[in-house]
């Protein structure tokens, strides 16, 4: 063993030694962040993971991923680089929200129906914002705007897209012989009905079974879940009180003045760089004489990387698969400066959309939206088309292109 090795295990354990050491000295602030922490994940995270979850074990049960992945794999593969599967995977990462799409791919992984550079791909494009979240709480409880609703939906979920068609060239570039497209005989419907009694029948579980099981497995990783949402809330508030937040505040502020962005927006992107529901909020509360379109981008950058928080979640349902985080990080990051990009140049065209909402629905400081169910259910269901309807634009752009820029070259 290296003579520096001792060294390096005590560098590490330094940090959360002094964590350690914090509890005790500030107590009152320590239980005050970590029932702050409770109150995220029992408010937010519970009632909105916990059925997805329950959900997505049944249908995988059922089926119904087999068949959606019949339907879209002729879409999926020369658009993405993935499976089929992959759709159905997709539209309920943007319907439901991170982490739900690492859920889903961890459980394709099990059943060996992608391999590592596929997965890598799809979790890394398809963990975004909800709806409902994107909607309800920042455009509305946040920022008290509803139609910063329709750029932050086009810059996050059309930079979901575009970060999707750049992780095609991540990993090997030839096709795993497993994982490769079979080409269907007869009608894909066909194949996609046949594909789902195939996979119900080599499942074997009774319903009953397979809801218990769902709900078990659920429950445990909703639990997980919550574990790491406490524990980063307690580590903000520690770091804040032994002044380090404070600093990297100020660090950033001349980084900020070097890219000429506002300067009040540098405590907004620290807190989203740790948790993006707090980085949100912040850049929301940030003073009216910073320009509208800057806070905007700010908060589409939050959004997109989702937050130290959001990343340990995601890796922690990836744990017991081969998916490495180097691949997911850096695809956070460049979907976060997709997204912030694509708040710029949306900004000026999307404007009459924008004061026709406004016109229509005005919502005074302090408002904050509460969607019902018929709201939920409209949202998810243009998700739902939305994805229909984009998809199949991009397989024909694509393919149109890749036939101009390499006439003798198969995609796989």
């Amino acid at each position: 063993m290296p003579i520096s090795s001792p060294y390096k295990y005590i560098i590490l354990l330094l940090p959360w030694v002094i964590l350690l050491l914090l509890m005790p000295l500030y107590p009152q602030q320590s239980l005050a962040s970590a029932i702050h922490g409770i109150s995220i994940w029992w408010d937010v995270l519970f009632p909105a993971l916990f059925p997805f979850f329950i959900i997505s074990e049944l249908l995988l049960g059922l089926g119904l991923v087999h068949f959606i992945g019949g339907l879209f794999d002729p879409m999926m593969r020369p658009v993405f680089r993935v499976p089929g599967y992959g759709g159905f995977v997709m539209a309920m990462g943007f319907a439901a929200g991170y982490p739900v799409s690492a859920r889903l791919t961890s459980q394709l992984w099990d059943r060996q129906l992608i391999n590592r550079d596929e997965a890598e791909r799809l979790v890394a494009f398809t963990s975004t914002s909800d709806p409902i979240f994107l909607i309800g709480a920042v455009a509305v409880g946040f920022f008290h705007n509803p139609s910063l609703a329709v750029i932050f939906a086009l810059a996050h979920y059309g930079g979901g897209l575009i970060l999707g068609v750049l992780m095609r060239f991540h990993g090997n570039p030839s096709p795993d012989p497993v994982s490769q497209t079979i080409k269907p005989q007869g009608s894909i419907l066909k194949n996609a009905f046949l594909a789902m009694h195939k996979a119900r029948l080599e499942d074997g579980r009774s319903l009953g079974v397979m809801l218990q099981q769902a709900i078990q497995t659920s429950l445990k990783l909703v639990f997980m879940i919550g574990g790491l949402v406490i524990f980063v809330s307690v580590i903000l508030e520690q770091l804040s009180l032994i002044g380090i937040m404070s600093l990297t505040y100020t660090t950033l502020s001349y980084l900020l003045q070097i890219v000429n962005l506002p300067t009040p927006l540098a405590p907004s992107i620290v807190n989203g760089f740790f948790e993006v529901t707090l980085g949100a909020k912040a850049v929301g509360e940030v003073a009216p004489s910073v320009p509208l379109i800057h806070k905007a981008a700010i908060a589409s950058f939050i959004l997109s990387w989702a937050g130290l928080c959001v990343h340990a979640q995601i890796t922690s349902l990836l744990t017991q698969t081969n998916l490495r985080y180097t691949p997911f990080l850096i695809a956070r990051f460049i979907h976060g400066l997709i997204a912030m990009l694509l708040v710029y140049i949306l900004w000026i065209p999307t404007e009459s959309i924008r004061v026709a909402i406004d016109e229509a629905i005005p919502v005074s400081s302090g408002t904050t939206l509460i969607p019902s169910f018929q709201f939920n259910f409209l949202i998810l269901l243009g998700m739902a088309c939305m994805s229909l309807i984009l998809i199949p634009i991009c397989y024909i752009v694509f393919t149109t292109i890749n036939k101009i820029l390499f006439p003798f070259r198969k995609t796989d």
